[in-house]
């Protein structure tokens, strides 16, 4: 039952997608986070079957952990430029500090995204817990991630 629902929201959001698509030769525009959450929350709501209050709380802990990385996110795709500019020019010394600089930037966005999965782990009951921990990761249905930067995996 829960993997017949689950495909069906994900057949859903297809199908959605599909309907919104730019016109042939616009790039395509990813959702606004606030777009992204939201469908994020619909997944996990129909996978686990939260309560309203439940949502409303995912969305606020999710919100909160999208903005608090937006200025990492931001610096860190100027340092990915940046790296990848030194690597042009062969600027051995630049790659060394930017991938450093990297390194930090990414965990950065890794703890934020771990906090938010513990956050919104707390908020669930234990049979909630135990289906949310047995779903699949990012790119495998429901329960992945905060797009782009999302990290989630099965909790053991």
């Amino acid at each position: 039952m829960l993997k017949k629902l689950s495909a069906g929201v994900a057949l859903a959001t297809v199908l959605l997608t599909a309907q919104n698509q730019p016109p042939a030769g616009t790039p395509h525009q990813p959702p606004d986070p606030a777009t992204m959450i939201a469908m994020r929350v619909a997944m996990l709501a129909a996978q686990l079957s939260l309560t309203d209050a439940q949502k409303t709380t995912a969305t606020q802990i999710f919100t909160n952990a999208n903005t608090a990385s937006e200025t990492v996110r931001t610096t860190l795709d100027t340092n990915r430029q940046s790296l990848n500019d030194a690597v042009k020019t062969n600027n051995t010394s630049s790659i060394d500090s930017l991938s450093q600089v990297i390194g930090t930037l990414s965990g950065q966005l890794t703890a934020i995204n771990s906090k938010a999965e513990a956050a919104f782990y707390a908020i669930l009951t234990p049979d909630q817990q135990s289906k949310y921990a047995s779903s699949p990761g990012p790119g495998h249905g429901p329960g992945g991630g905060f797009g782009p930067a999302g990290l989630h995996r099965p909790l053991q």
